[in-house]
């Protein structure tokens, strides 16, 4: 198991030297995408190839409203694919 090259904060509830690149892809590359700095990005890049990372995208259950905007446009995806956004939009919100 190679060390990755990512920092342990980013994964401060898991077991940082269990984390194996194929194993945890989504737990990587969710926490990366919304929490990461742009080496850590890069990282993803040159790791995943760009489908999967879609793939993960597409089916994530917890990004926030920035992340989304940034993979939809990075990686070229309609927001209304993505699972976590249309629960978003079909989440009433109060409003005074």
């Amino acid at each position: 198991m190679r060390k990755l090259p990512l920092r342990k904060e980013l994964f401060w509830d898991v077991n940082f030297q269990k984390l194996d690149v194929n194993t945890h892809k989504r737990l990587i590359i969710e926490r990366v995408l919304s929490l990461g700095n742009l080496q850590e990005f890069f990282f993803l890049l040159s790791t995943y190839d760009r489908n999967t990372i879609r793939q993960v995208v597409k089916q994530a259950g917890n990004l926030d409203a920035k992340t989304i905007s940034f993979a939809a446009s990075y990686f070229g995806i309609n927001k209304s694919q993505i699972k976590c956004y249309t629960q978003m939009q079909s989440t009433p919100t109060h409003r005074s």
